[in-house]
């Protein structure tokens, strides 16, 4: 892989792993959020107490299409599924074109990056405005958001820089 050699030697890895421990926090979302709807008394490891409730904050109005997408659609519409599902498609979208050197590539990482980071922004408001809560899997997924901003910016950088050296 030659023309990896301008990315930065940690990129590679941390894109997995970053993108590994979002996959797996969303799946756990999922999960819990699936668990609680099939039974209310269904308490989840993240539960630790009244205003530390991952699952309060799943099954919240916020907890699906950032609570927004139900304004357009009806609450039950294939169209506003859960936040977790959304976590699910990202995080595998940053591991598969992390795989490619192209610039649109790069330019797509960035732009869901910021995207992401933005829903982070919206959602930690949400817990700590309305909802009042501490939800540790969110905070972990949002710290996640960032450093995938990161990263995705340092490997945009590399490959301009490596596109200009060779054409």
């Amino acid at each position: 892989m030659a023309a990896a050699q301008g990315l930065p030697r940690w990129e590679p890895t941390a894109r997995i792993v970053l993108g590994l421990l979002g996959l797996v926090l969303s799946v756990y979302a999922l999960h819990v959020e699936l668990s609680r709807e099939r039974d209310p008394d269904y308490r989840a490891m993240c539960d630790l107490g009244e205003s530390v409730s991952c699952s309060k904050v799943f099954t919240s109005r916020w907890g699906r299409g950032f609570g927004l997408v139900q304004v357009f659609v009806a609450k039950d519409s294939v169209l506003n599924q859960p936040n977790s599902v959304l976590g699910i498609l990202f995080y595998t979208l940053q591991m598969g074109l992390g795989l490619s050197l192209s610039k649109k590539a790069a330019l797509a990482l960035v732009v869901c990056s910021w995207v992401s980071v933005a829903g982070s922004l919206y959602l930690a408001s949400i817990l700590a405005f309305v909802l009042g809560d501490f939800c540790m899997v969110c905070v972990s997924t949002y710290v996640i958001n960032f450093a995938l901003l990161y990263t995705n910016l340092k490997r945009r950088k590399a490959i301009e820089g490596m596109k200009k050296k060779t054409g």
